[in-house]
């Protein structure tokens, strides 16, 4: 019977004198994912984030003549559909009553409520991790990282140009660029990095880049513009489950940037068989990890 603990699943916890079994007190990292997105609630099965593009600049009006009128108009709507993940054991009657270890059988839940904050840890990593890749878009047909998000001003860009490996050179030209932020009419906009997010394989050297008190990697005793001038005020942010190793990520202080959605959160249940005997738990919760404007997070693939 698949997925139905019985006694022969674990045969040596039926024998005596085992020293230690391992494999069941391992340390977690601590929760990342609200280091990638604002966590909000949701009461519906959905939730649609819709782009308000107001009025362009106001031209020179001669004397005597009419005035411009402008309209207000509708951007993109991208649309967050709450996604239900859940997990479950099964455990026949046999196997708990003869199990001679049953610290290890009372770990069995435990271990459920782990890959339940793993899974949910993989699936936020992973819309950072899909930034790049066409195939997985926003409410305006791009991915999330583009050089060519359509607006009503022309195409503009969250991601480097040319894709470059972290360095500090590199973290102030895409500054610079989320300093340069416009909005949809093509004006500027007054949107901040907060902090930088990158994998494990960057982490040594982004800590020589923010922590030094000068330049990284110089003789020429130059100040360190990032730390000095205040930016990424958040930090670094290092995340255990992002898949690729090159690639990094501004996030900003855009409004509805990036965003996770809570619809149901995790719940715990216990039953009984009546005719096996077996004993069932289950794990279950939904929600939903995206964006709504990707001014919210600048990237770069790196090379």
């Amino acid at each position: 019977m698949p997925g139905v603990i019985q006694t022969g699943t674990l045969p040596k916890l039926l024998w005596p004198g085992i020293k230690k079994i391992w494999g069941t007190a391992y340390d977690d990292h601590k929760v990342q994912y609200t280091d990638l997105f604002t966590v909000e609630t949701s009461d519906k099965k959905y939730e649609e984030f819709v782009e308000y593009v107001g009025f362009g600049l106001a031209p020179e009006k001669p004397e005597g003549q009419g005035i411009t009128y402008d309209t207000d108009a509708q951007g993109p709507v991208t649309r967050l559909q709450s996604v239900t993940y859940a997990l479950g054991f099964m455990v026949t009657r046999e196997a708990m009553k003869d199990n001679q270890y049953m610290e290890v059988a009372r770990r069995r839940v435990p271990r459920l409520a782990r890959s339940m904050r793993l899974t949910k840890e993989h699936v936020h990593a992973l819309v950072y991790s899909r930034a790049f890749t066409s195939t997985f878009t926003g409410g305006d047909a791009k991915e999330l990282c583009a050089t060519d998000h359509p607006t009503f001003d022309g195409t503009q860009s969250n991601e480097l140009t040319n894709a470059a490996n972290m360095s500090e050179a590199a973290i102030e030209d895409m500054l610079i660029q989320v300093n340069d932020a416009k909005d949809s009419r093509g004006q500027r906009i007054a949107f901040q990095g907060q902090s930088l997010v990158i994998p494990t394989s960057l982490q040594f050297e982004a800590h020589r880049i923010l922590k030094s008190v000068l330049q990284n990697d110089t003789a020429l005793n130059a100040v360190n513009a990032i730390r000095s001038m205040g930016m990424l005020p958040d930090g670094v942010k290092v995340n255990n489950y992002l898949t690729s190793t090159t690639g990094w990520f501004i996030r900003t202080d855009a409004p509805d940037g990036m965003i996770s959605l809570e619809r149901e959160p995790i719940e715990f249940g216990e039953d009984g068989d009546f005719d096996t005997h077996n004993q069932k738990y289950q794990a279950y919760e939904r929600y939903i990890p995206g964006w709504g404007d990707w001014r919210g997070l600048y990237g770069t693939p790196g090379v």
